[in-house]
């Protein structure tokens, strides 16, 4: 009997220590607490070109699901996704933006009336809330495994005019997600260059 309460506790102590060790082993690998989200954001970088692979549904619920989650301003919500994937859609959208050949290009817009106003100077949230709409959709789309490029350079007049569906709001920008293209899909020179945080943040 001893000796079987002998052999249980030695069982127990190896145990211990098996378990202590896989802690050790996860305080040294993760950084930052847990640095799977860290991970996601320096993974991330611009797709100048993609493959005409399709985007998966599931996928892209996901994606568009991360964008309904976004907050906004006095939670009012403001912002529209329209779903660019048709081939009909995608040439109309061309004839403004060729999004890189991308598959799927989400455009992000407010309805300005919708937004929140900051009484204090007349600040309309319809832009910070499109902004945060789109940030939730590229960092989801890289979380999935999905390229991505944050368009900005467009005249969301001529966007207004090919997709009347838009026509209506402010649009704010367009996300081309998709497949990256071999060689043309990779990050440029740019993409490591950050200012040093002495640089970005300053503490009062």
């Amino acid at each position: 009997m001893n000796k079987l309460l002998r052999k249980l506790t030695d069982i127990s102590k190896i145990t211990r220590r098996a378990a202590f060790s896989d802690m050790e082993q996860q305080i040294k690998k993760y950084k930052y607490g847990s640095d799977a989200f860290m991970q996601i954001l320096e993974s991330r970088y611009s797709c100048h070109a993609f493959t005409h692979h399709p985007v998966s549904e599931s996928k892209l619920q996901m994606i568009l699901d991360a964008g309904r989650m976004a907050p906004s301003a006095a939670n009012k919500q403001p912002a529209r996704i329209w779903v660019v994937r048709s081939e009909e859609a995608l040439a109309k959208l061309h004839q403004v933006h060729p999004c890189y050949g991308a598959p799927v290009v989400l455009i992000v817009g407010c309805r300005n009336e919708e937004a929140w106003v900051r009484p204090y100077d007349g600040i309309n949230a319809a832009k910070t809330d499109a902004a945060v709409v789109l940030t939730h959709l590229m960092l989801t789309a890289t979380d999935v495994g999905l390229a991505n490029m944050w368009i900005w350079d467009f005249d969301p007049s001529k966007i207004r005019e090919v997709l009347p569906e838009t026509r209506e709001h402010g649009i704010y920008g367009l996300l081309a997600i998709g497949h990256p293209a071999a060689g043309e899909g990779r990050p440029t020179e740019l993409h490591d260059q950050r200012k040093p945080l002495e640089d970005l943040v300053i503490e009062l």
